[in-house]
């Protein structure tokens, strides 16, 4: 069984980042990173993973198209046993309480604290392994 952790931005940067920063998880196969440049993509990929269980999604709130407040009910409605933490460089009290009563799990601004994302991946990681 292969765990998969999905990350979805419209930067690119973000993969390059994340896989830095992941890179010792990626390398032992403790889990894999997925990533996707939009919500429309993110919920064509949730829609069929395979044979990975798609353990947390990351994503990121403003992006074209379709923005991550959009795209959360439509990712709960999909797949309701995964849980959503968005990632936002607005942390305002709107939108932390948007998140969370449209199905966020969580709410973490940027600059991204790696230290904290990672504790978020060892949670689900726990029961998932």
């Amino acid at each position: 069984m292969t765990l998969l952790v999905l990350v979805v931005d419209d930067e690119a940067d973000v993969e390059v980042l994340f896989r830095q920063q992941f890179r010792r998880d990626l390398r032992a196969r403790r889990f894999e990173m997925d990533f996707a440049a939009s919500a429309a993509q993110a919920l064509r990929r949730v829609a069929d993973t395979g044979e990975q269980t798609l353990i947390l999604i990351f994503s990121d709130i403003n992006m074209p198209g379709m923005n991550g407040l959009d795209m959360l009910p439509e990712m709960r409605a999909r797949r309701p046993d995964v849980p959503v933490i968005m990632i936002t460089a607005y942390g305002d009290a709107e939108t932390r309480r948007t998140a969370l009563d449209r199905g966020a799990e969580g709410l973490l601004t940027k600059p991204i604290d790696f230290d904290q994302l990672r504790q978020v991946v060892e949670t689900r990681l726990g029961p998932a392994t």
